[in-house]
């Protein structure tokens, strides 16, 4: 999985980046969705671990443009997955009492405890994406987040949190099938926003934008992964992969009881 990582230091051109490719399953689609299933359980049981240990954290943040699949990475990635360890947060547009904080403020207050996994459906990587495509604030103020968002998860990873952040890498072409998906089938058209078409017209902006932020952004203690999901079968196995080899990395294990369960007797 380390073919999908983006080494500190290097200088991200996403056209360098394949959105389809698939080689790390050679196995086909029926064969990945099983594997997939079993990453699930495996998943699953890590958990279970990860929350009874109650000592590390885990965030995953999911960045992505328009319909490249962050909603149904969560679904299947961490489908049976028991939503007690596992909470996702949205980031949608800042509320007035939000941007009344500084712009990690809503983000703070939602990392993970311990015992926790937190994914993150967009981030604190707006800040840097729509902000900065859109011109909502000056240069001088945008430019300045990526050292902040840097130290912050510095801190975070520093505190016990182990960072994960994915970017799932469609073609442009692959949104324009997955917008006309969402006209074409009746029970997708409530997800059709006419405001996406806009959106869609920022693409080589939000190329750059991306470029610059997975350049800076991509450290050792909050890896970025760019996983090419024009195959979301494929998009799912990496993902997986990920996760379950980093939360086995952790070395976890049941904690003791603190008492002789030898004396206890249940009548």
């Amino acid at each position: 999985m380390d073919d999908y990582r983006v080494k500190p230091g290097t200088r991200v051109k996403l056209c360098e980046w394949p959105s389809d490719d698939h080689e790390a399953y050679e196995g086909g689609k029926s064969k990945a969705k099983k594997e997939v299933k079993a990453l699930t359980k495996e998943l699953e049981g890590l958990q279970e671990l990860l929350y009874a240990e109650h000592k590390h954290k885990l965030l995953v943040v999911l960045q992505g443009m328009d319909t490249s699949g962050k909603d149904s990475t969560i679904r299947r990635v961490f489908d049976g997955v028991n939503p007690q360890g596992v909470k996702v947060f949205s980031f949608k547009k800042p509320t007035e009492k939000e941007l009344d904080h500084d712009y990690l403020w809503r983000v703070h207050r939602n990392t993970p405890g311990r015992g926790e996994i937190m994914i993150f459906n967009r981030s604190h990587y707006e800040d840097v994406l729509v902000v900065r495509v859109h011109n909502l604030v000056p240069e001088e103020v945008w430019s300045r987040r990526y050292d902040h968002i840097n130290q912050f998860e510095q801190m975070l990873a520093d505190e016990g949190t182990k960072i994960l952040k994915f970017f799932l890498h469609i073609s442009k072409e692959e949104q324009r099938k997955n917008l006309q998906e969402r006209l074409d089938i009746a029970h997708k058209r409530w997800k059709f926003n006419p405001a996406d078409l806009e959106e869609r017209e920022e693409w080589p902006n939000y190329v750059t934008a991306y470029e610059e932020a997975l350049s800076r952004t991509s450290t050792e203690y909050a890896p970025w992964y760019i996983v090419p999901s024009n195959r979301r079968w494929h998009r799912d196995v990496i993902i997986g992969r990920v996760l379950v080899d980093t939360l086995k990395s952790l070395d976890m294990s049941y904690p003791e009881p603190d008492y002789d369960f030898r004396d206890v007797t249940i009548t």
